[in-house]
């Protein structure tokens, strides 16, 4: 009678198949894009305060890019400008913010609370935002202190030129 030792079965996975399924699972775990609903699940912003559309990378503790669909019919262009419509600076920034926010409330050091604007430094425009644009915003998280603080850095782009750019600092208030 013959025994056999130390074959292998071919329908079962080798060790080195069995790693990918499993870093594949892993790997699927982490959300990386969130819908407008799922945005609204984790930032307390509203219409006509809520300025990303949609996240398409996010990267646990690290960064986030978020985009903002920008519109005619939105109710600052009726003032700023009338007849030369402008998105106000002050709302790109929010609008980096926003996407920054989904990092920070994703941070499970971090969990309650509300995280607000601290200062901004550093902020610079380098190009108008006006209706039919895309508004394309990456942000990185530099530090966390006390998990109380926070430093981001903003970049704000439209067809892959740099519109806005700047360090945003935030604070959990309870």
């Amino acid at each position: 009678m013959v025994t056999e030792v130390n074959t292998t079965d071919p329908t079962a996975p080798t060790s080195t198949e069995q790693q990918a399924t499993n870093q594949t699972t892993i790997t699927s775990e982490i959300k990386t894009t969130f819908t407008s609903e799922e945005i609204q699940e984790l930032l307390p912003h509203r219409y006509p305060f809520l300025l990303v559309d949609k996240i398409i990378d996010y990267v646990p503790g690290k960064k986030a890019v978020g985009v903002k669909n920008v519109t005619i019919n939105e109710p600052h262009f009726q003032g700023h400008f009338p007849g030369r419509p402008l998105m106000p600076g002050v709302l790109i920034v929010e609008a980096m913010a926003q996407v920054g926010g989904i990092v920070l409330t994703q941070m499970s050091s971090v969990e309650g609370g509300l995280f607000v604007f601290a200062g901004i430094d550093k902020v610079r425009f380098r190009r108008q935002v006006v209706p039919g644009d895309q508004l394309v915003m990456t942000v990185e998280l530099l530090w966390v202190k006390q998990r109380r603080f926070g430093k981001m850095q903003g970049r704000a782009e439209v067809d892959g030129q740099l519109a806005c750019e700047g360090e945003l600092m935030f604070s959990l208030v309870n």
